[in-house]
């Protein structure tokens, strides 16, 4: 299988997304994790997105299972703060690091499910999540550093002279993510130095963001083939129209106070009966929660190729069905990698 990520551009790092417990049999599930994170480490791709929410698995766990099961690909965990400590999280990093000599990267999650968080009591508002978010994270990154006790006073966190044990080395220290579109969100990652990852406008509507300071990254859904039309047949038998997945959806919108959902929902409200190959439908059914690109080969390398242009140095894909549609995802990198190159 071609690799995702090559030499001619080592700093494009693709991510896979590992299934949801909510979507697989209980009896099944241990192995569909297994089977995902081998396809993606043989695809070569950097690492797994593990979601958490309150109706999903420990993504911990499901990450140990991807360690245990695979020799070089990370687990990209998402953490919320409303779920543990930093410390609690610093100390499953490092340890990781300690029982497999393995690297993890951490998704930093300020929001999501409005009734989740409701469920915990947690009623900070958006803006005040991302400022939490960054005192949370800071002391994660103090504490992993591991030269020195941490000491840290700030409004939402408080520790004096706690440190790290077993220490972490400084190779298997985690890249940090934040997901979050909205200005606060942006603001969080740059605060950190973190990886900044949105869900994306069509590419040509796209900002440029090579200017940035720090590295950015989009979420995206790939169902390309060689055929425009083969593509949209296996597209529209994948995410066929789902009434009730509609109603969630609407239910959804209403009650979130995510800036990327309200986007995503008013881009498919205004593009409503048109099909181009940025795409909708999925997340409009409430099937997955970002947009796709179909079509072509050269089609769908075409826009990759317009976000790497924009800046956009990290792509976190969908959960992918088989292990042949990461190769079909392989060649439409490669393809984007010739067009970047001529």
């Amino acid at each position: 299988m071609a690799k995702l990520v090559s030499d001619p551009d080592p700093a494009i790092k693709v991510f896979s997304t590992s299934p949801q417990s909510t979507a697989v049999e209980p009896d099944r599930y241990v192995q569909n994790i297994i089977d995902v994170a081998r396809w993606s480490e043989g695809a070569g791709c950097e690492g797994v997105l593990v979601y958490t929410d309150n109706s999903l698995v420990d993504p911990w766990l499901v990450g140990q299972i991807i360690i245990q099961n695979t020799t070089r690909v990370c687990p990209l965990l998402a953490v919320q703060p409303a779920y543990m400590h930093p410390y609690t999280v610093a100390k499953m990093v490092s340890s990781l690091g300690h029982l497999y000599r393995r690297r993890v990267y951490l998704n930093m999650v300020a929001g999501g499910f409005k009734n989740d968080l409701a469920a915990l009591n947690d009623l900070t508002p958006h803006d005040k999540r991302y400022a939490r978010l960054v005192e949370y994270t800071t002391i994660i990154q103090q504490l992993l550093k591991g030269t020195s006790p941490v000491s840290y006073q700030g409004e939402f966190y408080v520790v004096d002279k706690l440190r790290m044990i077993p220490p972490l080395s400084a190779d298997l220290i985690p890249g940090i993510l934040v997901s979050g579109s909205s200005p606060a969100g942006l603001m969080a990652a740059a605060a950190l130095g973190a990886t900044a990852v949105k869900y994306p406008q069509p590419a040509e509507c796209e900002p440029d963001c090579q200017s940035d300071a720090n590295e950015s990254g989009i979420r995206i859904g790939i169902i390309a083939r060689e055929n425009e039309d083969d593509a949209w047949r296996i597209a529209d038998l994948r995410f066929p129209e789902d009434r009730k997945g509609q109603l969630t959806h609407q239910l959804a919108m209403k009650t979130s106070d995510s800036a990327w959902h309200k986007q995503l929902s008013r881009m498919a409200s205004e593009s409503e009966g048109t099909r181009g190959t940025y795409w909708l439908w999925p997340f409009e059914n409430y099937k997955t929660f970002c947009p796709y690109l179909v079509g072509s080969y050269q089609r769908v390398a075409s826009e990759v190729a317009k976000y790497i242009e924009c800046g956009h140095r990290t792509f976190i894909l969908d959960i992918p069905p088989a292990k042949e549609e990461l190769e079909h995802i392989n060649l439409v990198f490669s393809c984007a990698r010739q067009m970047l190159t001529k």
